[in-house]
C-alpha cells in the first residue's frame, strides 16, 4: 500500500487537507470553509469548534477523493497569530478564536507604547508592539474566561495538538511561538520579562518544540487511526517558504491570500530597523533558522468586496475588468483593519483617492488589483534595504498567485523576477516536508530542494508602474488620517 503524509493547512477562510506522497507529489486534496465573525467593528473571531470540524471535514473530502493509502504521519499548518483559551480538563473552549486580523487590543498596545516598551519588546522578539500580536489578545481572553477553570493558552497549531491527541499533547512549534510576542528569539524560550508585560502566565502557554518534531499521535480522530504521529507543526507562511525550498539568505516568498505575508530567509539573527519584522522560520534539530516578514492584513480579502460593490459577478470580472483600464485613476487602500508592514499605522482605514468625473469603473478595479502589488513593493522596498545579502529567487503561492494578471502586476512593480508555482498548495507541502524529516523519509534539505519542481518565472515588464506607485503613495498619505504615516523612505 502507497504511504502518505497527511497535511493540515489551516487557513482564515478554510481548512484544507493535502495528501503528499513520499515522492512530494500530491495526491488528492480535500477543503471545508471557515466561519468568520464581526462582534464589532475591527474585531474578528472565529469559533475553536467550528475550526477543528473544518479540518475534519476537509480530512474526510481528501481521503475520499484519494488513493488508498497508509498515512504515516500528519503535518500541521496553520493561520498564525490567532490564538484560543481552554480548559485543560475538558478541552472545552473559554473563548473564541481572536484573529489576526483582529484590533480589539489596539487599546492595550497604545498602553504599552506610550509607557515605552515597544524598543524592549521588539529587541526581544523582533516584533512591534501593534493588535495582531498575540500577546495582549491572550490577556484579553484570559480575562474574560469563566472563573473556576484550568486553562491552556495556544496559537491554532497548539488548538489542533490538543485535538488531534484527544488533549494529551500541548506543544506549539518555535516559528508559530516565535508570532506570539511572548517569545524571546535569542534565548529560544517563553520570556519570563514578556509574560509578566502582558499578563499572561508561563504555565498556560505550551511547550515549544522543533518545527520538524513528534507532537504526540492521533487519538479518537474520525476517518484516522489511532497512533499515527503529528510529526510537524508550522505557521502557514513559514510552512510556504519552507516549502519552495528557499534555504538559501536572500530567496524569499509572497504567500497571497487573506492577507499577504513576505518572507526572506537570513544567514543570522537581524534585528530588523524598521517597517518589518524578523521570526524564526522554522527549527529543525534545535536550531532556528531567521527570516525577515512583512504582513500584509488586507490583500486578496479586498478583492470579492470591490467586485461586489462595482456590481461584479466575481474575481476574475473584476480582475478582467482591470485589464482594460486606461492609463491615469484613483488609488485605493485596503486599510479595512488598519495597515500592517511596512507601515504600521492601526488607525488607517480604507479608501479610494483621486476620483473625478472621468474616472471610469476599470480603473477603479485596477486601482484595487494594483494596491496587492503596490503593498508587496513597500515591504520589498524594506527588506532590500536591510538584507545583509541580496534578495534573490522569489516564489509566488496562495490562490490569488494562478491569476496571471494580478501576478504580472507585482513583476512589474517589483522590476523583479518572480516565480508562479505549478501548485499553490505551498504552505500543505512545507509543512508535508517538515514531517518527512521528522520520520526519516527525507534525510536532510537536499533531498528536499530535490523534489521542487519548476516553477512559471514572471519577468518584469516596461510600464508606468512609477507614475502609479505615485498615486499609491500618496493614497496611503491620505489614508492615515492625519497624514503621518511611518511608511519607509
Amino acid at each position: 500500500m502507497t504511504t502518505a503524509i497527511l497535511a493540515i493547512d489551516q487557513g482564515t477562510t478554510n481548512s484544507k487537507a493535502v495528501l503528499v506522497s513520499t515522492s512530494g507529489e500530491i495526491l488528492s486534496r480535500g477543503t471545508s470553509p471557515v466561519g468568520i465573525e464581526h462582534p464589532q467593528p475591527g474585531w474578528v473571531e472565529q469559533s475553536p469548534l467550528r475550526i477543528w470540524e473544518s479540518v475534519q471535514e476537509a480530512i474526510a473530502a481528501c481521503l475520499q477523493a484519494g488513493p488508498v493509502v497508509d498515512v504515516v504521519g500528519i503535518a500541521i499548518s496553520n493561520q498564525r497569530e490567532s490564538v484560543t483559551v481552554w480548559d485543560v480538563a475538558t478541552g472545552e473552549p473559554l473563548g473564541p478564536v481572536v484573529s489576526w486580523q483582529c484590533r480589539r487590543s489596539a487599546p492595550a498596545c497604545a498602553e504599552l507604547i506610550a509607557a515605552g516598551h515597544g524598543a524592549r519588546v521588539q529587541a526581544l522578539t523582533g516584533l512591534p508592539i501593534d493588535p495582531m500580536f498575540p500577546g495582549p489578545k491572550m490577556k484579553w481572553l484570559l480575562d474574560r474566561a469563566p472563573a473556576g477553570h484550568r486553562v491552556r493558552l495556544g496559537t491554532i497549531d497548539a488548538w489542533l495538538i490538543h485535538c488531534f491527541t484527544d488533549g494529551a499533547v500541548h506543544a506549539c512549534d518555535a516559528a508559530n511561538a516565535a508570532r506570539s510576542q511572548l517569545y524571546d528569539l535569542n534565548g529560544q524560550v517563553w520570556s519570563e520579562e514578556l509574560c509578566g508585560l502582558f499578563g499572561v502566565p508561563k504555565s498556560a502557554l505550551p511547550e515549544v518544540r522543533d518545527s520538524a518534531a513528534r507532537f504526540g499521535t492521533t487519538k479518537n480522530v474520525p476517518g484516522l487511526r489511532d497512533g499515527i504521529p503529528i510529526a510537524s507543526a508550522i505557521g502557514d507562511s513559514h510552512a510556504a517558504l519552507f516549502g519552495h525550498g528557499a534555504f538559501n539568505p536572500g530567496d524569499g516568498k509572497v504567500t497571497f491570500g487573506t492577507g499577504s505575508s513576505i518572507m526572506t530567509t537570513l544567514p543570522r539573527f537581524i534585528a530588523p530597523k524598521r517597517g518589518i519584522t524578523t521570526t524564526i522560520a522554522w527549527s529543525i534539530a534545535g536550531k532556528p533558522t531567521y527570516a525577515f516578514e512583512g504582513n500584509i492584513l488586507v490583500s486578496a480579502a479586498a478583492l470579492p468586496w470591490v467586485a461586489e460593490m462595482l456590481g461584479l459577478p466575481d474575481i476574475q470580472a473584476l480582475t478582467d475588468l482591470a485589464a482594460t483600464a486606461e492609463p491615469g485613476g484613483p488609488g485605493f487602500v485596503p486599510a479595512f483593519v488598519g495597515l500592517g508592514a511596512p507601515y504600521w499605522y492601526a488607525d488607517a482605514r480604507a479608501l479610494f483617492s483621486g476620483i473625478t468625473f472621468n474616472t471610469t469603473r476599470a480603473q477603479m478595479a485596477r486601482a484595487v488589483t494594483d494596491s496587492m502589488a503596490f503593498q508587496v513593493h513597500d515591504v520589498f522596498k524594506a527588506m532590500s534595504d536591510q538584507s545583509p545579502t541580496p534578495l534573490g529567487r522569489l516564489y509566488v503561492d496562495g490562490g490569488p498567485s494562478q491569476n496571471t494578471f494580478l501576478m504580472q502586476c507585482v513583476a512589474d512593480t517589483l522590476n523583479h523576477v518572480i516565480i508562479q508555482c505549478d501548485a499553490p498548495e505551498a504552505s500543505a507541502l512545507g509543512a508535508a516536508y517538515l514531517a518527512g524529516l521528522s520520520l526519516g523519509i527525507w534525510s536532510d534539505l537536499a533531498k528536499i530542494a530535490a523534489l521542487r519542481r519548476g516553477g512559471n518565472p514572471i519577468a518584469p515588464r516596461a510600464c508606468d508602474a512609477a507614475d502609479r506607485l505615485r498615486v499609491w503613495q500618496d493614497a496611503i498619505y491620505r489614508s492615515t488620517v492625519r497624514g503621518s504615516s511611518t511608511m519607509s523612505e
